[in-house]
Formats: C-alpha cells, structure tokens, sequence
C-alpha cells in the first residue's frame, strides 16, 4: 500500500526507520452529524494520518489539548476516479469513518484532505474536471462535510493541465455546497510560490474560483540549520504578494486568503528543524495577520521519540505531548 505523506515526507520516516501500526478498530456504520466548531471549519487542524505512526486517540487528544478541529488525511484514488483512503481504505465503515464519528460526537469536526505527496491523485486519474468535481462530492456527501483540502503535490501539482482540472473541480464544489470552505495546499521556495505555485494560484483567480485559503508549507527548503520562523514568514508573505496580485486584493485582504501548514519537529532534511518556540512565533505572526489557515503535520508526531519510535511518530526534539497541538488549539484567526 503506497503511503501518502506529503512534500518529501517519506525521507525522514526512511532515515529513522518506520514504526509499524497496526490500527485494529471495528467498523462504524452509522454517521454522526457533525457539531459546530469554536473557529471556521478548517481553521486550525493539526493533520491526523490513521495509515501510520502510531496514531493517537482523537477523543484523548481534544481532552488534552482543546482542540476541536482535525485534518484527515489522505483521500486518494483507488486507481481510478474513486475516492478511498489512502487510495485502499473504504470511504465508509472503517477505522476512518469510526474516527470521524468520535471527533464529532465529542463537539469536534474534521477537514478531509485529499493527496499529499505519494500515492494515486484524484487530480490525475480523474480525466476530466466533471469527474473530478464528483470524486471530491462523493467525499463531501459522506461526511457532510463542512471543508475540505486539496495538499497538492509531487506530479499533480507539477502538471499544468492537472492544475486547471483541479481549478475547474473546486469551482463546481463551490457552485454546488453553499458555504463550504476549500483550502488548498502546496509546497514552497523561502521567498515565496515557484512557478507552479504562481500559476496555480493565477489559474484560481482567472477562473473566479473563491478559495478560502492559499496554504503553503514552509519546510523541506533544503537550506540547512536556517531559523524556520523566519522562513515561514517570508514563504508567507510570498504567497501573500502573489495572491493580492492575483486577485487584485489589498495587503489585508489577502493575508486573510492565506496561511501555512508546518511540520513540527525535524522536517525531512538534514538540519532542519522547527522548535516549539519556532511555532510559537509562527502562530503568533498568523494571528497578526489573521491567517486564514494554520496547520501541521502531524499530530502523530507531536510527541518525543521514545525506543525503538520512527520518526513518523514523534517529532524527534525534546517536547511534552501534543505541545504543537495546545498551541494550534489557541489559533482563532
């Protein structure tokens, strides 16, 4: 089963060897409603990846933590132009559904992402917008989904035809769910988008699609022992600029049609780390600016390693548990 994590999140896992997780839980049938959340839907959801890395009980996580939002990854192709978890897991009835059903049950909501950076994309095996447009529906309708995000990424992102039907898709998304927020998810130079970052977000505004959130993620740069607040920042106005540009916004406006979603603790290359007081920082410039959207990944590693834990599961710094995620829970906007 190919593993979906996303912007070159393989190589620190492959460097600290994986932990295997065997989640074991009994299927639910039944959809709970979903609950209100404190913040717009989407706002604040540190991810949370069921394939792998030990995952943590989302109940004890929102007891511990006060947070009540989750980003569920990953909504994949199951080959073709049907959405599954991870491209294999059932879209109803197992673990992931029975998850979701816990998190709303307690008050909590979720935010299904479709992609990351292995694995087969919808983008791609959806040969046309139309199709596409009806994969992510399919999602929606399951879970009555209040927002979703595209982590756009590895060759779906790198296509410029792929670009457009993931455009094209999201606008018909918006036409047909009244209120629904989409986000979407990319990697980033220091300075800001690359060319395809650029012109996905031109293609967004030329299209008139209104996405609620242009997210970036500020790591992976490659540069060394570089200060990763710094980084975030400058990646963020970046996106910022290129957004205002775009869509003819203020400088205001557009930080509010921007945010970031980090990686806690060592990122995927050598050197790089991003310290709880990095975060910190980082959170507190989001709310400066109030960020549309603010993240990380993941939840499953926000945790100290212990014997024998691969870095798929722990963030590889000394931290206390869920200390990335009590400090996402106070991101209000």
């Amino acid at each position: 089963m190919p593993l979906s994590k996303p912007h070159r999140r393989l190589a620190l896992a492959a460097a600290v060897g994986l932990l295997a997780a065997g989640a074991t839980t009994a299927a639910a049938t039944a959809q709970a409603a979903p609950q209100s959340a404190a913040a717009p839907s989407g706002l604040n959801g540190p991810y949370l990846y069921l394939g792998w890395g030990s995952p943590p009980n989302a109940t004890d996580v929102m007891s511990a933590t006060g947070t009540t939002q989750f980003t569920m990854a990953f909504m994949l192709s199951d080959g073709g132009c049907n959405p599954k978890w991870d491209g294999s897991r059932a879209l109803t009835g197992g673990n992931d559904q029975s998850t979701i059903n816990s998190i709303r049950s307690a008050g909590g909501d979720v935010t299904v992402s479709f992609g990351g950076w292995s694995g087969n994309k919808l983008g791609e095996k959806c040969s046309s917008a139309s199709a596409l447009a009806g994969a992510y529906q399919k999602v929606i309708d399951a879970y009555q989904l209040k927002s979703i995000d595209i982590d756009i990424e590895s060759t779906e992102f790198e296509n410029a035809t792929v670009r457009q039907r993931v455009i094209d898709a999201l606008k018909t998304v918006k036409q047909k769910n009244s209120g629904i927020k989409v986000y979407i998810t990319f990697g980033t130079t220091t300075s800001g988008p690359d060319a395809n970052g650029k012109d996905l977000v031109k293609r967004g505004a030329t299209a008139g699609l209104d996405v609620d959130g242009w997210a970036v993620m500020p790591f992976d740069f490659g540069q060394g022992a570089i200060d990763m607040a710094a980084a975030t920042k400058s990646s963020v106005d970046g996106l910022k600029n290129t957004v205002a540009s775009a869509y003819g916004l203020s400088s205001d406006a557009a930080y509010r049609k921007v945010g970031f979603s980090s990686m806690n603790g060592k990122t995927d290359v050598e050197g790089e780390t991003i310290t709880l007081n990095n975060f910190k920082d980082m959170v507190s410039y989001a709310k400066s600016h109030h960020l549309a959207r603010v993240s990380f990944w993941s939840l499953n590693r926000d945790r100290k390693c212990g014997s024998g834990t691969g870095g798929d599961a722990c963030s590889g710094i000394d931290q206390g548990t869920y200390d990335f995620t009590k400090v996402l829970a106070g991101y209000n906007g």
